[in-house]
């Protein structure tokens, strides 16, 4: 089964994860979904993660959500950029989230990166979506 939004899968493994009370969640892997993860890693949104082989080439990518006093860290997600709205933000116009508490995912000609490190690098780019 071929998934349209890869992203949009992501996000809605992690808030199905996250309602069920999960200590982990597997999600097949792409670049860019492991970049992903690898920001909420950076900004400690999740306790820990490992890409793992599977029987197909693809593999997937083990993330161990992050519990704090019984609830989780990440409140919730929304997906900005689909495939059918691209939503592309100058590095003036990009968007805080939860008043910088949350972040926003940007795709900038510098890689993935997060709405903070963007602005520090002065880069705007393609806001794929916001975890707060």
């Amino acid at each position: 089964m071929a998934q349209s939004d890869p992203i949009a899968d992501y996000l809605t493994r992690l808030r199905n994860a996250i309602q069920a009370k999960h200590k982990k969640v597997e999600i097949p892997a792409s670049n860019v979904k492991k970049e992903i993860t690898r920001i909420l890693a950076d900004n400690k949104l999740i306790t820990s993660y490992e890409v793992v082989e599977t029987e197909n080439k693809q593999g997937a990518i083990r993330i161990a959500l992050k519990y704090f006093n019984g609830a989780n860290v990440i409140k919730g997600t929304r997906r900005v950029s689909t495939p059918g709205r691209r939503s592309y933000r100058a590095v003036t116009d990009l968007p805080r989230v939860n008043n910088g508490l949350g972040l926003a995912i940007v795709s900038t000609p510098k890689g993935l990166m997060s709405d903070k490190q963007a602005r520090k690098e002065n880069v705007g780019g393609e806001v794929l979506c916001l975890i707060w």
